[in-house]
């Protein structure tokens, strides 16, 4: 047994022996006698998405023998060469890749030195490129659909257009426009602004707008939404008759004052809410129902659409009544009685229009909305044939203001 241990170690130490006595650097016999050098790799990458491009980052590798970069992609089918300008890690190298499909890309970036050794490489994930599709997924910045805009004088040269918050990714929304001077004019929204106002408007014509986004907060380009949207039209709503230019227009068989001081004219005097006597019009009492009278509004409107009739506040308020209108009085005057069964044949063949007739279920008292409609001739006399009065009064009649509208 002891002659076999010996022999064991003296084979152990003879191997040992051989071992030793090989050379560090034998295995340079299999590398053409060159050592293998792995150039340093880069650090901090960081990627910056596009449209259709990508811009790629990193903090060079401090190893001087480091003289370009190349950065490979679509299973290493397409690469693009990048030159080492600094061996600085505080510095950026930084380059931007074109020509890419709209997807979501793998880098792999390689250092090089002078004689073509190369580092391991360092892996990009997630690289995001975007394009159309990402283009067709954009709307525009929402407006404010309960009041889109908002007109700020008579001619409508003033207006404020109001837009509700945009999505986070919002960069900007472009309001365009036709100035007075017929140029077409734009101006920047921004996201926290939620209202622009245009003092040059022309009236009449379309406001466009369209939006811009960026998909992330370094991307490389700004996307607009593909389609433009317009604002709802813009016009303005029911605006007041300018009571200034009211007045009397007495014709035969209108119904009087009870006195000087309750005339027709009280019912444009501006006052609000029901009035009490002496502020208010008041029939003489010597015309029986139905009875009229007749005002005239200072100029035609071709699209007069409302009246508020306000009454009295205690009695004789109008609660069945017709309300008439004319262009021009000339050769309208009616000749019969109001309270005639054949005044309202006659007031046609004069060229009277019946805006309204109107039936009231409550006193009269309170404010009254009569809406003529949107098909309205072109009006400028009114006459108001009182029919019937809260109180069953056969000849009296109170009324404290009447308010007319048009569409502008």
């Amino acid at each position: 047994m002891r002659r076999n241990n010996s022999y064991w170690l003296w084979i152990i130490g003879l191997v040992t022996i051989l071992a030793c006595s090989q050379k560090p650097d034998d295995f340079r016999e299999f590398l053409e006698g060159q050592e293998v050098k792995y150039p340093g790799v880069i650090n901090k990458t960081f990627v910056r998405p596009g449209n259709l491009r990508v811009g790629i980052g990193w903090s060079p590798s401090p190893d001087p023998s480091v003289t370009k970069y190349r950065i490979y992609w679509n299973n290493r089918l397409d690469s693009v060469e990048v030159a080492a300008t600094s061996h600085n890690p505080s510095d950026t190298i930084y380059t931007v890749i074109g020509n890419l499909q709209e997807y979501t890309y793998t880098f792999f970036v390689y250092s090089f030195d002078a004689k073509g050794n190369r580092s391991i490489p360092t892996e990009i994930q997630n690289a995001r490129v975007f394009g159309n599709t990402y283009r067709q997924s954009l709307m525009n910045r929402p407006i404010n659909l309960v009041e889109p805009y908002k007109l700020l004088n008579d001619e409508g040269s003033q207006i404020t257009l109001n837009f509700l918050q945009p999505d986070t990714t919002n960069m900007i929304t472009y309001v365009r426009y036709t100035n007075l001077s017929n140029v077409l004019k734009e101006v920047a929204v921004l996201p926290q602004t939620n209202s622009v106002t245009l003092n040059d408007f022309k009236y009449g014509t379309k406001v466009a707008y369209q939006s811009y986004y960026k998909p992330v907060g370094n991307s490389l380009d700004t996307f607009s939404v593909s389609l433009v949207d317009t604002f709802p039209r813009i016009e303005f709503g029911i605006v007041k008759c300018d009571k200034g230019m009211f007045s009397i227009a007495n014709l035969p068989n209108d119904v009087q004052p009870y006195e000087g001081q309750t005339s027709v004219a009280r019912l444009w005097d501006g006052s609000v809410g029901p009035q009490g006597y002496p502020d208010i019009f008041h029939s003489n009492g010597d015309k029986q129902l139905p009875h009229h009278f007749t005002m005239d509004m200072g100029k035609a409107y071709d699209s007069l659409r409302n009246v508020e009739v306000t009454g009295r506040n205690c009695c004789h308020n109008p609660t069945e009544y017709e309300i008439w209108g004319i262009a021009d009085i000339t050769n309208a005057a009616t000749t019969l009685a109001g309270n005639d069964p054949g005044w309202k044949a006659e007031a046609l063949s004069k060229g009277w229009v019946l805006l309204k007739e109107v039936t009231r279920s409550d006193d009269g008292v309170g404010p009254y909305m009569v809406d003529f409609g949107t098909n309205t001739p072109k009006i400028r006399y009114i006459r108001l044939r009182v029919k019937k009065v809260a109180s069953n009064e056969s000849s009296y009649s109170n009324l404290s203001e009447l308010t007319f509208g048009y569409k502008k």
